[in-house]
């Protein structure tokens, strides 16, 4: 782990003990000499190649213009190895070096314009680059690992058990989640259980590079180019009731040594400098998280209660209690009905007679019923104790309620 005051010098300062303990540089002047800071020192002691943002072909260019020639390769194994090592500060230091050269050597079609600001900004320590959140899921998770030779079938299936082992590894220490409910099955011997998916990658990708034969004078030719093959991720990957390895087994078995064959047919003969297995295409599991594919049911409906209780109300309970209670004082037998007169001035019920209705009383006009010979059972009617009033038995909750507001005067105010 690196610690500084930007992601250069941190990601720099993170691999000088690597892998372990972590590493602080914080930037000081010297008292003695004011022209030299540890900053700048530091820098100036790394390989061109190894500035974070500085990529290969730029690299090769930088070399080139220090050198004034071509440069020559080293003839090891290693990949983009080179015979003359170009420090930081052979390039910063180099007559007239500085934005604009930088800008000439290496600008050009498909270059970022203020290329050479950029790459000065970084041989001198400085990067301005904005430090963002990880993402919750990663797009892929990829797992490599370089040999000097490999180059037969039985090595590559050993090599392929142990990449396949630490894909699997990653994808459950990245994409699986425990659920909140964690505390109700922590005693059980199940390790994952009550861990559920974030996200399943759909894609399972291998990749290899191969050493190319050496020459008649021994050297090999450099190639950094890499075959790949993919194939939609077998389901038996996601299962939390197997253990890793006998997963990691099947999936060599199954699915990676089948498309090792489709990208060398050929028996024997290759030797690979790089196996690369990647889980890619991540869709991210049904969850209540913006961008997810479907939502938990199950899920949806734990958290029911608890997105509903702002908007519940108990007035269903309230108006069933009382139609209990008003239940229980309807009269077997049709109650006198009192008159409701204007002197009552009960403003809001549905007793007081409206205009239409008031021209009718008393008048022989009426609508004749159909079957004048039925007769109305009076069981079903309610009469109000406090009003007199009747009315159904299914009206009678709300007439209460009225009674229950009716106290609530409205002033008119004097103008």
């Amino acid at each position: 782990m690196g610690i500084s005051t930007n992601k250069l010098l941190s990601k720099l300062v993170g691999s000088v003990h690597k892998p372990n303990d972590q590493t602080t540089l914080l930037p000081y002047i010297s008292y003695d000499d004011e022209d030299v800071d540890n900053v700048t020192s530091f820098m100036d002691s790394h390989e061109i190649g190894r500035i974070p943002g500085i990529g290969f072909k730029m690299a090769q260019r930088l070399r080139m213009h220090v050198l004034n020639r071509p440069v020559e390769f080293d003839t090891d194994l290693m990949y983009g190895g080179t015979k003359e090592v170009v420090l930081v500060e052979d390039v910063r230091k180099y007559p007239g070096m500085g934005p604009e050269t930088l800008e000439r050597i290496l600008g050009g079609p498909g270059t970022p314009q203020g290329i050479g600001n950029k790459v000065w900004d970084l041989l001198n320590g400085y990067d301005d680059t904005e430090v963002s959140l990880t993402r919750e899921v990663p797009k892929q998770i990829s797992i490599e690992d370089s040999y000097i030779r490999l180059d037969t079938l039985a090595e590559v299936t050993k090599e392929l058990r142990i990449l396949a082992r630490s894909l699997l590894k990653r994808m459950h220490a990245d994409l699986l989640k425990d659920e909140e409910e964690i505390d109700t099955v922590k005693n059980t011997a199940d390790i994952n259980a009550g861990r559920r998916w974030l996200a399943y990658p759909k894609t399972i990708r291998l990749s290899t590079r191969l050493r190319q034969p050496p020459n008649s004078d021994g050297r090999r030719n450099k190639s950094f180019a890499r075959a790949s093959r993919s194939t939609p991720m077998p389901n038996f990957v996601f299962s939390l009731k197997e253990s890793i390895e006998s997963l990691s087994d099947r999936l060599v078995s199954e699915t990676l040594m089948l498309l090792y064959r489709k990208l060398h047919p050929e028996k024997s003969g290759w030797n690979l400098s790089l196996v690369n297995i990647a889980a890619t295409n991540m869709v991210d599991a049904a969850s209540e998280r913006s961008g997810s594919v479907g939502r938990s049911i199950s899920k949806m409906f734990k958290q029911q209660d608890e997105v509903l209780r702002q908007w519940r109300t108990t007035e269903a309970d309230e108006s069933q209690s009382m139609m209990e209670d008003i239940k229980k004082k309807i009269p077997r037998e049709r109650a006198p009905t009192k008159a409701v007169t204007h002197e009552n001035n009960r403003e809001g019920s549905e007793d007081l007679l409206t205009l239409s209705q008031k021209s009718f009383i008393g008048d022989s006009r009426k609508w004749e019923s159909e079957n004048d010979d039925i007769v109305e059972d009076e069981s079903d009617k309610f009469v109000c104790e406090q009003c007199g009033s009747s009315m159904p038995v299914f009206a009678a909750a709300a007439h209460f309620r009225w009674h229950t507001h009716e106290q609530v005067n409205y002033v008119t105010p004097h103008l």
